[in-house]
C-alpha cells in the first residue's frame, strides 16, 4: 500500500472525479482537473498499480431490484480460535443474501449486513441457515429505519 504522502493535489481531483464517475472519459477527466489527457491517463494508471484505485463497480439499488429488507446482524462464536473464524467465514461466502461481512473487535465477533426481499425471507434465512453454522453462539440483529448518510471514504 501507498502512503498518502506520494499522492498531490491532481491524484486527489482524479480520485474525486472518479469516485463520483467511474465512466468519466479521460479527455473529461483531464479537462476537469486540468490536465491534458495523456498525463492523466498515465497517474490513473498508477493509481490503479499502487493498488490506490482498487477496481470500478456499479453501485446497485437493491431495493429496486426487490430486495427491500436490509438488516444489520451481529454475531458472536462460541470459540475464537483461526479454524472457527475460517470455517464461519467460509458459510458466510456461501449466503447470498449476506452482502457485507465485517470481523469486529469488541463483544461481537461479525458483523454482517444480510439483504432479502421481505422480513418472513429474513427469517427463513436467520431460522433455515445462520443459526444453523456451526459455532455460532448468539446472534443479534437491527433492523435499520432508513439511510442518514451513504459514500466512500475522502480522496487522501
Amino acid at each position: 500500500m501507498v502512503k498518502s504522502g506520494t499522492i498531490d493535489d491532481f491524484d486527489r481531483e482524479i480520485l474525486s472525479a472518479l469516485r463520483s464517475d467511474a465512466r468519466i472519459s479521460m479527455l473529461d477527466l483531464a479537462e476537469r482537473v486540468g490536465l491534458s489527457a495523456t498525463p492523466v491517463a498515465r497517474r490513473v494508471r498508477r493509481l490503479e498499480r499502487e493498488g490506490i484505485i482498487r477496481g470500478y463497480t456499479v453501485m446497485i439499488d437493491e431495493a429496486a431490484l426487490g430486495f427491500d429488507v436490509s438488516v444489520f446482524v451481529s454475531v458472536k462464536l462460541d470459540k475464537q480460535v483461526d479454524d472457527a473464524l475460517v470455517r464461519f467465514e467460509a458459510a458466510i461466502a456461501s449466503f447470498p443474501e449476506v452482502v457485507d461481512c465485517w470481523l469486529m473487535t469488541g463483544n461481537r465477533d461479525y458483523l454482517l449486513r444480510v439483504v432479502t426481499t421481505s422480513l418472513a425471507a429474513f427469517e427463513q434465512f436467520l431460522v433455515g441457515q445462520l443459526t444453523r453454522v456451526r459455532g455460532v453462539a448468539s446472534i443479534e440483529s437491527s433492523i435499520p429505519l432508513r439511510r442518514v448518510k451513504a459514500g466512500v471514504s475522502r480522496s487522501a
